[in-house]
């Protein structure tokens, strides 16, 4: 399976401002790219690239997840979604 080209910077970026981040992408079946602990919270995130749309495997799986699949595409886009609106040093 391949990973979208900003997955590398996104998961950076998260790690840069102190959450934890697994990269579930190569899992596949539709099951989301990362997941991210930050503050307490355990989120999904399904990275995609700006034009990038879900395909039909990832679309099942996150309409019968119980819980919100968070859909990033860039580093703005994981950090409002953690609560962060910038990027730390």
């Amino acid at each position: 399976k391949r990973t979208d080209a900003n997955q590398v910077e996104i998961m950076r970026a998260l790690r840069g401002v102190g959450a934890a981040v697994l990269d579930l992408s190569q899992v596949g079946h539709g099951v989301p790219d990362l997941l991210v602990w930050y503050r307490g919270r355990y989120m999904l995130m399904e990275v995609k690239s700006p034009a990038g749309r879900l395909t039909e495997h990832e679309r099942r799986w996150h309409e019968a997840w119980p819980d919100e699949v968070i859909i990033v595409r860039s580093v703005d886009d994981a950090l409002r979604a953690i609560g962060q609106e910038k990027e730390m040093p």
